[in-house]
């Protein structure tokens, strides 16, 4: 495109004036000169019909000489800027104010006949060869008592015709060069409005293509350029977020998988070497147990995860009391707690408390939440579950008084893998994907959830839930 597109333009602003020129010459000409004709034409007509019902009538009604009409037609002649003639009906030419010295008999036009003119009341040529030049003609009969005496011919060159359509044309090439140059200053805006921001989106394009996704595109219009130059910054941006991520994700995978691997291997090799005695294999087959449990599980997490990709999951959406899950779910870690001597406050609205989500989904949400509480509380504290109704939704709010998040982890916790430098110490099992498959099923809800953290205090998690419709 960006090898064409200019030439492109530039050809139909040249073929825009050669087409212009074109038809100013040829279709435009040809009208403007025969509007002239009959406009001149028309105008004659009117001045010859006037003289052969007043000046030639009372010639040939005898009530004014020849003399006096050559007299009175001279001035006209002149106003017209033709000549004046009054024939007979034989062809002869009584008057011809070009020419005053006639005879008296008048001259004789030969071949002369009006019915040459045919239903029009003019005629363009050299009438029977009396003029050099083409001459535009226009005739009147002269009626009296009811009977044609004779013709009044008005004669006017065409040349003068010709100059007048001329000057016409002259003004319609001044009009067509004014619209040039508009067409130029539109060509110059288009050029820096269009081309030049089309030109930098495609090169900017050009290095996505190729991975550079640093490249920034400059346009800050207020129009569909500018909205598509915004949107394919945004794009580069989160292509080189998406980038960094996948980098960061194989990486942390990699470095995740490779730790437990790495162990394994060395104590297999060590009890197959007899380099650990028989009676201390079952302590580090103990550990071996640990760390294959620990891949187990970050296999699964990475799999639970792999089901919220760019289509979403499937949700088994079904109305279920959510007070009621939560205390099925604080259940399952009745033994744990009782190790740490952890207690659960539950503050929950009302005795029943119906949503609309998936039932599944929500208690694995609960269940991480509770886990991360539970590993990162202190002994002997609480942990709070609430639940309140505002406006259509229900908040969920889980809140441990444990070690807290620093504030400049707080955004990145949703991360895969992420792990603040307080947890790695008290979360010996956890692979870093917890909250991220929180994230991803409160998301694929449609819903929201938050999180407040003092370091040293303790955390809170907020989500939303809709709220069902009213239940017997």
């Amino acid at each position: 495109m960006k090898r064409t597109l200019y030439p492109k333009l530039l050809a139909g602003y040249l073929m825009y004036g050669i087409i212009g020129f074109i038809i100013i010459t040829t279709f435009t000409y040809h009208i403007t000169f025969d509007f002239v004709e009959k406009r001149d034409a028309a105008s004659l007509y009117r001045e010859s019909a006037l003289i052969s019902s007043n000046y030639a009538a009372e010639y040939f009604s005898k009530s004014m000489t020849l003399d006096e009409i050559r007299t009175q037609l001279a001035t006209l002649s002149t106003y017209l800027s033709g000549e004046i003639w009054i024939v007979d009906t034989r062809g002869n030419i009584i008057l011809n104010t070009a020419n005053p010295s006639l005879p008296e008999e008048g001259v004789s036009i030969p071949g002369f006949n009006i019915t040459d003119f045919g239903s029009r009341y003019y005629q363009v040529g050299t009438f029977y060869d009396q003029f050099s030049s083409e001459t535009l003609s226009v005739f009147s009969p002269i009626t009296v008592n009811y009977k044609v005496r004779g013709y009044v011919v008005i004669h006017k060159p065409m040349s003068s015709l010709v100059s007048y359509a001329n000057g016409l044309i002259l003004i319609a090439y001044e009009t067509l060069g004014l619209l040039f140059i508009a067409a130029f200053v539109v060509l110059i805006l288009f050029t820096y409005v269009v081309y030049i921001p089309i030109r930098r989106i495609t090169k900017a394009a050009d290095q996505y293509a190729a991975g550079n996704f640093e490249t920034k595109i400059d346009i800050h219009s207020n129009d569909e350029i500018g909205y598509l130059a915004a949107s394919l910054n945004y794009m580069a941006n989160e292509l080189n977020t998406l980038e960094d991520d996948q980098k960061k994700f194989v990486s942390n995978v990699s470095h995740d998988f490779r730790s437990p691997l790495t162990s394994i291997k060395g104590y297999v090799e060590a009890m197959l070497d007899g380099t650990i005695p028989v009676e201390m294999q079952e302590k580090y087959l103990n550990i071996i147990l640990f760390e294959t449990e620990r891949l187990n599980k970050l296999t699964r997490s990475l799999l639970e995860l792999n089901k919220f990709g760019s289509h979403g999951t499937m949700l088994d959406i079904t109305d279920f009391d959510i007070n009621h899950t939560i205390r099925m779910t604080v259940q399952t870690f009745e033994g744990t707690c009782k190790d740490k001597r952890i207690s659960f406050n539950l503050i929950l609205t009302g005795e029943k408390l119906f949503v609309s989500a998936d039932m599944s989904k929500i208690q694995q949400v609960l269940y991480n939440l509770i886990d991360n509480a539970i590993k990162f509380s202190h002994a002997d504290s609480a942990i709070t579950i609430e639940t309140t109704e505002k406006n259509e939704k229900i908040f969920v709010s889980v809140k441990d008084t444990g070690i807290g998040i620093p504030k400049d982890s707080i955004k990145k916790i949703w991360e895969r893998f992420y792990k603040t430098d307080l947890s790695r110490g008290k979360d010996k099992k956890g692979t870093g994907l917890g909250l991220s498959i929180v994230k991803e099923i409160i998301s694929a809800h449609g819903e929201n959830i938050n999180c407040i953290s003092t370091e040293g205090v303790g955390t809170e998690f907020i989500f939303t839930l809709p709220l069902a419709k009213e239940h017997d």
